[in-house]
């Protein structure tokens, strides 16, 4: 097997894909959802998703959290026994599902919806013609490139695009926001990172 073949192949696939996510108006949507509740009506980003695509929710919602938007990730099991409590008036939910069926995120939108009716939902997902989609005040769609994994099974270019998807709503809040390098250095006090945003832009950390 040639590896850098291999590679070569790959690079190529999921970069394409992430070129061939489409670009809506649904982003502006998501965004003015994320900026009114969240930074100007004091409710928070909840972010949920099972398996590979719980771990990319996370991440979203530890970098919204890292740039001035409240956020934490829900575990869509564990919100079946008690956690679902984290879920306030205010709050907007962004899920994420390739598949737009995973049982787990189906489920909890109806335990949310019936918590609170009127709680917003985003919905990252890579089927247009899925509950999570039907349901969803937003739906930001992948493109549903296929995985580069050689059985077309393992979460590989769906994670990428939704990774990418997440980096655009971050991006796209922080300039509606207004939120600074002095903002960043509020938040992230320790390493490389934090020393950074501290010193000129000119300057980098020793």
């Amino acid at each position: 097997m040639d590896i850098k073949q291999t590679m070569r192949n790959i690079l190529e696939a999921e970069s394409l894909a992430v070129k061939n996510i489409p670009v809506t108006d649904a982003y502006e949507r998501a965004i003015d959802l994320i900026v009114e509740r969240v930074h100007r009506g004091g409710g928070k980003l909840v972010t949920s998703g099972m398996g590979k695509c719980g771990q990319i929710a996370d991440n979203i919602a530890t970098t919204f959290s890292s740039t001035g938007i409240p956020s934490v990730f829900l575990h869509p099991s564990e919100a079946q026994h008690g956690d679902l409590g984290v879920l306030q008036h205010g709050d907007v939910l962004l899920l994420l599902s390739n598949s737009g069926r995973t049982s787990d995120i189906v489920a909890l939108v109806t335990l949310a919806r019936n918590l609170y009716a009127e709680l917003p939902l985003i919905v990252i997902t890579g089927n247009a013609d899925s509950p999570l989609a039907r349901q969803a005040d937003v739906c930001l769609l992948t493109g549903g490139a296929p995985e580069v994994c050689p059985l077309g099974l393992t979460p590989t270019t769906s994670t990428t695009t939704m990774t990418v998807i997440g980096d655009v709503l971050v991006v796209g809040t922080m300039l509606v926001t207004g939120f600074s390098r002095q903002d960043y250095a509020l938040r992230h006090h320790g390493g490389y990172l934090g020393q950074k945003s501290r010193l000129p832009d000119s300057q980098t950390p020793q």
